[in-house]
């Protein structure tokens, strides 16, 4: 039973009807996911436990039984594929957050969030790296060289706010969820970057001019992408505008924002750039353009099915890296050196929470700094979440370490299979403990009902969604196109209104060169019957 379990997923295109193990093993998996949804939902008000916990939970044990049943001879119950989870789970996950994210708190913070993701990231993986190379050798680990350690560092820098952003809310704490949120997306981009960029480097022998070519093709694909993720969505929103599929078929334009969407990830992979900062520009775009050319229903449709999609496969990353981390064949190979493995661990764990404390908060001192006004600086109980958020790893790291440690899965050398299995424990130790202890710290630091929404969500527009690109106010639209916007006369309009000049003829550039090409809040289609905006 187990053997058939671990080619399930490699062979999804070829099932057959015969082929009833595979069948099983898809019927399991299911129900897995409706028991995670339904144990989920019960323990929504729970203190400690939430969905990813729960998930996580659920693999674990699920496997034990698989691997009693089997009498421990085999526990390939899922093999990791790095195709299953980089292909097809990770995109809907990243390209929601983007299509749901309040875009005036991201990038009235994006600075800040750039200094956490991307500056912080390197700090972290330099501090992990070095730290590695300082006591694995002391531990007398000689199997790995320069280049491993510095794929060490950028498997480990990853981080998985999950659990965290379960327990915050974007209308009670927006500053800290946009901090905490946009520099989870970052960093993952981050992460695989600078791994991809490892990866391909002859790090032999380091001079100053491999450096700066490093440096230089770091940012050739942190922009690149985030231009093409852009120029997807923007294309979307031309010819959903252009064409108006929903006069005949809302189905079309549905599918045809789905399919953009993935596309853009698509041509991320294609052309070796980061599919998760294009597909995540591509979501803010979509929401930005897109989403308002399209017919009332098709929002609604959108909006959940978007929303849907990224949850379950959240919840399927969660069972996934649960089932797997029980695989008997890489747990063998440490068996004669158990302690070696527990030293990596907790070596690896400390580097961790060292490296996340060097850079957040020095670098939210600088953020403070750059900061007038004292509501949108960051306290210290804030920076100690947007600490305690990014001590989790997840299935980056894990994907990454099988992509450096492992071949199709499989593991055949004791010294990859430490690395391995030191992955899986600090994955498990990290998301069960602090993600149980997440709720009650953030209980502590923050009293609930600090703040009061100020956002107006309409049943019809997904989160944030009816907020202009850098815009002030949620579902209000300013005439710029005649005169500058006036000064604020109080300091509560002061905190409101865009009085940054780089807001302001972003307004402008956008109203009058963009919408009238692309669509978007405010547009009217000139095809009969197609929708209409509300006045706000």
């Amino acid at each position: 039973m187990a053997s058939e379990l671990a080619s399930m997923f490699p062979k999804l295109g070829s099932l057959g009807t015969s082929d009833h193990g595979s069948v099983v093993s898809i019927n399991l998996f299911v129900a897995l996911l409706c028991a995670c949804i339904v144990i989920g939902h019960l323990l929504e008000e729970n203190r400690w436990i939430n969905e990813s916990i729960t998930a996580l939970i659920i693999g674990l044990g699920v496997g034990v039984v698989i691997l009693l049943i089997s009498r421990g001879k085999s526990s390939h119950l899922l093999v990791f594929s790095e195709d299953l989870f980089f292909i097809y789970l990770l995109p809907p996950i990243i390209f929601n957050a983007g299509f749901q994210v309040k875009k005036k708190q991201f990038f009235v913070n994006f600075v800040t969030i750039m200094l956490f993701g991307a500056i912080g990231t390197l700090i972290s993986c330099a501090i992990i790296s070095l730290g590695a190379i300082k006591f694995f050798k002391k531990l007398d680990i000689e199997f790995l060289d320069i280049g491993d350690y510095l794929a060490i560092g950028a498997i480990f820098a990853a981080t998985d706010s999950v659990c965290t952003l379960q327990v915050l809310h974007q209308d009670e704490t927006p500053l800290l969820y946009s901090l905490v949120f946009g520099e989870g997306v970052v960093n993952d981009a981050t992460s695989v970057v600078l791994f991809n960029a490892i990866q391909n480097f002859d790090l032999s022998s380091v001079n100053p001019s491999i450096a700066l070519h490093f440096i230089g093709n770091f940012l050739y694909l942190f922009l690149a992408s985030t231009l093409l993720g852009a120029a997807t969505g923007l294309l979307s929103a031309y010819i959903i505008k252009k064409l108006y599929f929903g006069r005949h078929s809302t189905d079309r334009e549905v599918a045809l924002m789905m399919l953009m969407a993935y596309l853009s990830y698509m041509l991320a992979e294609l052309f070796y750039l980061s599919g998760i900062l294009t597909v995540f520009f591509c979501g803010i775009v979509m929401s930005h353009y897109t989403w308002h050319n399209v017919t009332e229903s098709s929002r609604v449709t959108t909006r959940h099915a978007f929303a849907t999609l990224s949850f379950l496969a959240e919840t399927f990353l969660f069972l996934y890296v649960g089932m797997d981390a029980l695989d008997i064949e890489k747990w063998k190979f440490v068996s004669d050196s158990p302690g070696l493995s527990v030293a990596v661990s907790s070596i690896l764990m400390g580097l961790i929470l060292l490296g996340r404390a060097a850079f957040i908060f020095p670098l939210s001192f600088l953020s403070n700094l750059m900061k007038k006004s004292s509501e949108e600086k960051i306290t210290f109980r804030q920076q100690v979440i947007i600490w305690w958020a990014g001590l989790m790893r997840g299935a980056v790291s894990m994907a990454l370490a099988y992509n450096k440690f492992t071949r199709l899965g499989h593991t055949q050398l004791q010294d990859n299979a430490i690395m391995i299995t030191s992955t899986i424990t600090i994955v498990l130790f990290s998301t069960v403990v602090f993600g149980l202890l997440t709720k009650p710290l953030i209980s502590l630091l923050l009293p609930p009902q600090r703040q009061l929404s100020t956002v107006s969500s309409d049943a019809n527009t997904p989160k944030s969604l009816t907020a202009p690109l850098l815009a002030s106010q949620e579902g209000s639209e300013v005439d710029l196109n005649s005169q500058d916007l006036p000064h604020p006369p109080s300091l509560r309009m002061l905190l409101s209104a865009p009085t940054h000049k780089v807001h302001r003829y972003w307004r402008k550039f956008d109203d009058s060169f963009m919408r009238p090409v692309f669509g978007g809040r405010g547009f009217t289609p000139l095809a009969p019957g197609s929708p209409t905006e509300q006045e706000p």
